[in-house]
């Protein structure tokens, strides 16, 4: 299964965080439950960049740039 980086991840798909970026960005990525593993869905994505997930009827938006440094492998693709 190929990895992605999930500003590219397409509206609809199952995701599952392969990665995520060490750092500061880690420690606010784990407080929103984004933890390698974890499944999530693309509800939205946004003018600008922001990408929508879905965890557990959790909506959680994701600036552009903190997307781009974080590896999803898609699992499936609901369109």
């Amino acid at each position: 299964m190929s990895h992605i980086p999930l500003h590219k991840a397409k509206r609809g798909s199952i995701l599952r965080i392969e990665g995520i970026p060490e750092g500061k960005n880690r420690a606010l990525l784990l407080r929103l439950g984004i933890l390698k593993g974890e499944v999530v869905r693309c509800l939205e994505r946004l003018p600008g960049g922001t990408i929508v997930l879905e965890k557990n009827r959790q909506e959680i938006a994701v600036g552009f740039t903190l997307a781009s440094t974080i590896l999803v492998a898609v699992m499936t693709d609901e369109h």
